[in-house]
């Protein structure tokens, strides 16, 4: 368990689940996918969080991700995992985690319920209050906190970031500009490449990046150039591959996490293009154009070209 009260920093490494032809979760291939994340220089691992289908795995898969993450991992990064669900369901799982020596938890939003401030604050609170585990709280969906909620809530140490899956730039100009460094603030939207440079002067200088699991270092020449203000090769980037990207996995709902997986099976990765309801698979036609960037991405953009490039 870490001592340490922050969250990780840089690009985050959010594993998928594997499935099997049969729908069994694939062991042997999560090892492949966070060994190539590490490889790759993955800052973190987040098991079991979204794109790894938090929604569609039981207690027992879920174990087992966690336990196939710890096992590769070894130490040599921050392993965080995927909490939420009713009350009794994420502090269980919590408790869980920590049993298992994870460095911290994402909460992710309660089932269904829009909530009062007052009832997120009780919901993230008994969470909290539960474990000396590092949190973050994820800002999305049915899970907005205001400034004062958030406030209240800093009373724990133990919240060390909010990731922001929303996008409203207002809310996080005022919560960014009035806590400060209180909290690491990472850009959890989508697809988070897209918007960085937006995020970016606000502070939120870590985010989870999807294509990291396919194309790791577009998301390190991405972040580079951005850091660096490289606004030729930031062009560059998001005419000839993000932006493509992301008008296929905006063209249908679940493609957030399809996509991934499709991207992976493309490059050689071991996965497999299974995932299960209400998730659906990225059809064939959006499949091949799919193909075609990333092909064309690794002839522009060779794996062994220097991330220094700037044209």
């Amino acid at each position: 368990m870490s001592v340490t009260r922050e969250a990780p920093k840089g690009i985050l490494g959010f594993p998928v689940a594997p499935f099997d032809g049969n729908g069994r979760l694939d062991e042997k291939a999560l090892a492949t996918n966070i060994e190539f994340l590490l490889k790759e220089g993955l800052t973190s691992i987040f098991i079991a969080c979204g794109s790894g289908e938090f929604q569609s795995i039981n207690k027992s898969e879920y174990q087992t991700m966690v336990e196939v993450a710890q096992s590769v991992v070894n130490g040599k990064v921050p392993v965080y995992t995927g909490v939420g669900g009713n009350l009794s369901t994420a502090k269980e799982l919590v408790s869980l985690s920590e049993d298992l020596g994870a460095d911290g938890y994402l909460i992710l939003p309660p089932y269904l319920i829009e909530g009062e401030q007052e009832g997120l604050y009780q919901y993230f609170k008994a969470i909290v209050e539960s474990s000396n585990l590092n949190a973050i709280l994820y800002q999305r969906d049915n899970a907005v906190l205001q400034l004062d909620t958030l406030k209240r809530l800093l009373d724990y140490p133990q919240i060390v970031g909010l990731k922001d899956g929303l996008g409203n730039m207002e809310l996080n100009i005022e919560l960014t500009q009035t806590i400060g460094d209180r909290l690491d603030w990472i850009n959890g939207m989508p697809f988070a490449e897209i918007t960085m440079p937006a995020y970016y002067p606000l502070g939120f200088t870590t985010y989870s990046s999807a294509i990291s699991n396919y194309l790791p270092h577009i998301s390190r020449i991405y972040f580079q150039a951005l850091k660096d203000g490289d606004q030729q090769l930031l062009r560059n980037l998001y005419n000839d591959v993000l932006l493509p990207i992301n008008d296929i996995r905006k063209s249908r709902n679940g493609y957030a996490v399809s996509l991934i997986k499709a991207g992976m099976e493309i490059v050689g990765l071991p996965v497999g293009n299974v995932v299960r309801p209400p998730v659906i698979s990225v059809e064939k036609e959006h499949y091949k154009q799919l193909e075609q960037i990333i092909q064309t991405t690794l002839e522009k953009y060779p794996v062994s070209v220097s991330e220094t490039l700037s044209s």
